[in-house]
């Protein structure tokens, strides 16, 4: 079954609104595993809006299943990975002032940058995904770079979702087949929440992870953390 990450960034979102350590994010992160999760997503930005770097260091001395560490790869990015040795590192394009991802790697304009950094990290010995559109092009691009795994930006697809979810679908479901027809494991993430992450799930049963971060937070202020968990897990099941 496909493995849900839970990504708590908004939970140190919230915690920096007021200062202090509340909500305790390393607790949370504990609490997710316990809950259910099988897995645990940050993304460390440098103006440390949400995930500080020192989160980083703290919530890998405890975290149990897998760590998964997004982020765009310059310099400050890779010296953490090699620091930390998380499960998985998961590389976006996205420049430091955006206020979310947004958008995939151009693997063919950047695939010697792409080649080199994927290198470094799999040295560490942790697996590597790329985050991509659902364009076939660039999917085999991040093969051809060495990545272990994808992770497709869904968030085109939870937008035209309740209008045609069958239109919005296909081309992931296009770029995932080229996927692993190269030998890639696929993740998928961004706006993916309980309308519409079973759907997904159906289409393309052979996704091995998803990572959800803010509609599974909103979720967990009306159905409480434990109970939200288990309602996204079950989502999970074909």
């Amino acid at each position: 079954m496909t493995k849900l990450s839970v990504n708590i960034n908004k939970i140190a979102t919230l915690r920096n609104a007021r200062g202090g350590n509340n909500p305790d994010v390393v607790h949370t992160a504990i609490d997710c595993e316990k809950f259910g999760a099988e897995g645990i997503t940050v993304h460390p930005r440098p103006d440390e809006r949400h995930i500080r770097y020192n989160d980083v260091l703290q919530l890998a001395e405890i975290i149990t299943t897998e760590f998964n560490i997004e982020g765009y790869p310059d310099r400050r990015y890779i010296d953490l990975i090699k620091k930390v040795k998380p499960t998985q590192a998961t590389l976006v394009p996205d420049p430091p002032d955006v206020l979310t991802s947004n958008a995939g790697w151009d693997s063919i304009r950047n695939q010697d940058f792409l080649v080199e950094v994927i290198n470094e990290l799999k040295d560490t010995g942790c697996r590597v995904s790329v985050f991509v559109d659902p364009d076939g092009k660039m999917v085999e691009g991040i093969a051809k770079a060495g990545a272990d795994r994808i992770e497709l930006y869904t968030e085109p697809y939870a937008s035209h979702f309740n209008s045609d979810r069958e239109r919005a679908v296909f081309t992931y479901v296009n770029a995932a087949k080229i996927a692993k027809d190269s030998g890639l494991g696929i993740n998928a993430g961004h706006d993916l929440d309980l309308n519409n992450l079973n759907f997904l799930i159906q289409k393309i049963p052979y996704i091995d992870e998803v990572s959800i971060g803010h509609a599974l937070i909103c979720d967990a202020l009306y159905y409480g953390l434990e109970n939200t968990i288990q309602m996204y897990r079950r989502k999970l099941k074909i």
